[in-house]
C-alpha cells in the first residue's frame, strides 16, 4: 500500500509501515508541513497514496467527497496516558492495534474514522 503521513503523526510511524512493506512519504518529508488541507490531500492524491492523519477536519466529506481522494484514515485516540504516541506499536503494519493494510484495502477512495481505546 502507498501512503502519506500526516504531520501530526510522528515520523517513527513511517519506520513501522516501512517495515511491514509498505511504500510511507510523510508531510514533513515533502516538506508539506503548515500548509493547507487541500494542499495535503491535493499532494496524497496526486500520489496515489492514502492520507493518514489525527485531523478530525479531513472527515468532511463535504470538503472531500469519496472518489476524490486515494483515500483518508483518520485515527482517533482516546485516554492516552502520556505525551508520547503509545499507538505506535512495535508489531509492523500496526498502529493502534490496527493492521493498516487491512484498514486501507477499505479506504481505498473513501474517509475511514479508525477508534483506539487506550486504558490510563
Amino acid at each position: 500500500m502507498k501512503f502519506k503521513l500526516d504531520e501530526n503523526l510522528p515520523v517513527s510511524a513511517a519506520s513501522v509501515l516501512a517495515a511491514a512493506g509498505h511504500d510511507v512519504d510523510t508531510v514533513s518529508g515533502e516538506h508539506l508541513a503548515g500548509r493547507p488541507d487541500q494542499d495535503v490531500v491535493a499532494a496524497s492524491t496526486a500520489a496515489q497514496r492514502v492520507l493518514i492523519s489525527l485531523d478530525v477536519g479531513l472527515g468532511d466529506i463535504r470538503a472531500y467527497p469519496p472518489g476524490s481522494h486515494a483515500g483518508i484514515v483518520i485515527l482517533r485516540i482516546t485516554a492516552v496516558a502520556s505525551s508520547s504516541h503509545p499507538w505506535i506499536e512495535a508489531r509492523p503494519g500496526h498502529l493502534g492495534g490496527f493492521d493498516l493494510t487491512t484498514v486501507a484495502s477499505r479506504v481505498l477512495g473513501t474517509t475511514q474514522v479508525v477508534l483506539a481505546r487506550w486504558s490510563a
